[in-house]
């Protein structure tokens, strides 16, 4: 049986994220001819509200498309996964994702939220151990792209499951999933599994929508991230003078956000000056889209072999669930 837990204590946190880190990738990024910011930054306490808040917007298709999966197979899922998980997720998000996938697994024995935000991640924490009482919630504080300790539960576990929800995988560029996903089958371990949502290519006019809502709110979201060095980093940008662009790259299979300087400027950070052109660009994220295929043979590299997926009725979005290699499995696919 699992550890009765204190709902307002939900577990340690570790590993929280270093300013002078933060401020170090910003120089870095913005030195480049193109100028870059790590979309992982985009994550501090109001850029997760904010983002929580596109996915309510009635353009973003990829939040209530998975949860419409998850609901009608979350049983299916749980079955598969099995009794006795160690449950390790990527980003904690609302939560709601993984609330269901709690409520359908047989008897979960812990629950690791790993995220970069620490005030979200201690509200999501605290939610979930309040509605899971009878499951080990301990929280993580980290950049789970980068080497972090996963907490020991403290009763016995079947198996780790690493759950990666909300097509966050597509932030990545095609090399560093490869990187992020072998760390997952190395993480998960022998027996291990990885559920993951994957984001599928469909209509460039249903991308491009997506990321563009008429409410404003993504744009928001994207110069929080200016706002935020502002706070954090002691910058000067003036955010009405960047323009939140976003657009799908049908070569690249990827939806590009960038921030466009509306006039030529010189932004000061950390102590040095950074010139903008007028209609000079900070790429700020990446999505990727894939083809079922195409994910299937990424993650193969990786050391992790497909055993089902599910997807939409427009094929809009998938879950798909891999386990660790092993030489005795044979290919075991299905899809619904």
């Amino acid at each position: 049986m699992a550890v009765q837990r204190n709902p307002a204590r939900p577990g340690p946190v570790a590993n929280r994220p270093d300013a002078a880190q933060f401020l170090a990738d910003a120089l870095a990024g913005l030195r480049h001819s193109q100028k870059v910011l790590p979309c992982k930054y985009l994550y501090d306490a109001a850029g997760s509200a904010l983002f929580d808040a596109i996915c309510e917007t009635p353009e973003y298709y990829p939040t209530r498309t998975e949860l419409a999966i998850m609901r009608a197979h979350a049983d299916e899922m749980g079955a598969r996964l099995g009794p006795g998980c160690q449950v390790v997720e990527y980003g904690s998000g609302s939560g709601v994702k993984t609330r269901l996938l709690l409520r359908h697994l047989p008897r979960p024995a812990a629950y690791v939220p790993v995220d970069i935000s620490v005030d979200h991640l201690h509200r999501s924490a605290k939610e979930l151990a309040a509605r899971f009482p009878e499951v080990e919630v301990q929280p993580v504080a980290a950049d789970f792209t980068r080497p972090f300790e996963v907490p020991d539960p403290a009763v016995a576990t079947r198996r780790r499951v690493v759950y990666f929800p909300g097509s966050t995988i597509g932030n990545f560029g095609p090399a560093e999933a490869l990187t992020l996903l072998t760390g997952i089958a190395g993480l998960s371990g022998p027996g291990g599994a990885l559920l993951i949502g994957v984001d599928l290519k469909k209509e460039p006019e249903i991308l491009n929508a997506a990321y563009n809502d008429a409410a404003g709110v993504t744009a928001a979201f994207n110069r929080n991230l200016l706002a935020r060095m502002n706070r954090e980093l002691g910058a000067d940008f003036d955010l009405s003078a960047f323009r939140h662009r976003a657009f799908y790259n049908e070569a690249a299979g990827r939806v590009e956000m960038h921030l466009d300087s509306t006039r030529d400027q010189i932004v000061r950070l950390g102590g040095q000056a950074i010139r903008f052109a007028a209609g000079e660009s900070i790429h700020t994220e990446n999505s990727y889209k894939y083809a079922p295929n195409e994910f299937e043979q990424l993650a193969s590299r990786a050391g992790l072999r497909l055993v089902t997926f599910w997807t939409d009725p427009r094929r809009l979005f998938s879950v798909q669930l891999y386990e660790v290699s092993d030489s005795n499995c044979g290919p075991a696919v299905t899809s619904d």
